[in-house]
């Protein structure tokens, strides 16, 4: 008797702050080239109840398994969005917020030594209040945001930037999907936007699969090869569900020197 063949899980990719869906482009490209279905929606970057009860409607209208994948403050959306959505079998994060309940992504921020954007941000106010959105400024967005890109891609990306609304980084989330489905983290050692050791600290808190990138903040622009390694692993493993995938990925390498030992990394470096 043969089992029915499992249905591959949609990706969906969530940008974060400062950019938009086309941040993915070339991470869509090479998971088309896998024969994975993806959705990148449209982050709203208003404020976190809002924005994952967005994304949360966009997941259970897809029939499939989904694996959510987040960057940036991306990836509190996804926490809180998930806990509630059956369909979401794993959460991948990339240089992301993976906040527990209760927190904030200033909580997270402000736990650790301050990075290059905390001076590199400002607020512009709305017409018709007084709660303002923040912006990265223009002279500083190339080094804070994506050092390793050309500089003209750093130049169309700073003028092109999305604003983030200042209360979407004080909404407190709820439970945390990452508590009840599995998770994968990739972090970006270079970021100067979220600091690498709050990375760190965000994927061993939710025992995550770690991958370690050395890139920018921008690593999903710079390294989209090795963001879609990681996203591919999930989803040939059925996103740690028994799916039955088989990994087609290169090997483990040994963690590197340059961060401590933790269960389950993976170094890409490079691909």
């Amino acid at each position: 008797m043969h089992r029915p063949t499992p249905q591959p899980p949609t990706i969906v990719l969530v940008h974060g702050a400062f950019t938009d869906a086309s941040s993915w482009a070339g991470a869509i490209g090479l998971l088309h080239a896998a024969g994975l279905t993806v959705r990148a929606p449209a982050n709203p970057l208003r404020g976190l109840a809002q924005d994952a009860a967005y994304l949360r409607s966009v997941v259970c209208d897809i029939g499939a398994p989904v694996v959510l994948v987040g960057h940036d403050y991306g990836g509190a959306v996804i926490t809180h969005a998930a806990t509630d959505a059956d369909n979401v079998v794993a959460l991948c994060y990339v240089a992301a917020f993976g906040l527990d309940e209760g927190e904030c992504v200033l909580d997270i921020t402000n736990r650790f030594a301050p990075v290059p954007a905390a001076d590199a941000t400002f607020t512009a106010a709305f017409p018709d209040g007084p709660d303002g959105e923040l912006y990265l400024s223009k002279d500083r967005f190339p080094q804070v945001y994506a050092d390793e890109l050309p500089t003209g891609v750093k130049e169309v990306l700073s003028v092109a930037q999305r604003p983030i609304a200042r209360t979407a980084l004080t909404g407190r989330s709820g439970p945390p999907a990452w508590a009840s489905k599995p998770s994968w983290y990739a972090i970006a050692t270079a970021d100067r936007m979220v600091s690498p050791t709050a990375q760190r600290f965000m994927a061993q808190r939710m025992a995550a699969t770690e991958y370690v990138l050395d890139g920018s903040h921008a690593v999903v622009l710079s390294q989209p090869d090795a963001v879609v390694a990681m996203i591919r692993e999930v989803a040939e493993q059925g996103g740690g569900r028994g799916g039955g995938f088989v990994r087609t990925g290169p090997p483990p390498r040994p963690a590197d020197a340059g961060l401590p030992n933790a269960p389950g990394r993976r170094p890409f470096e490079t691909l």
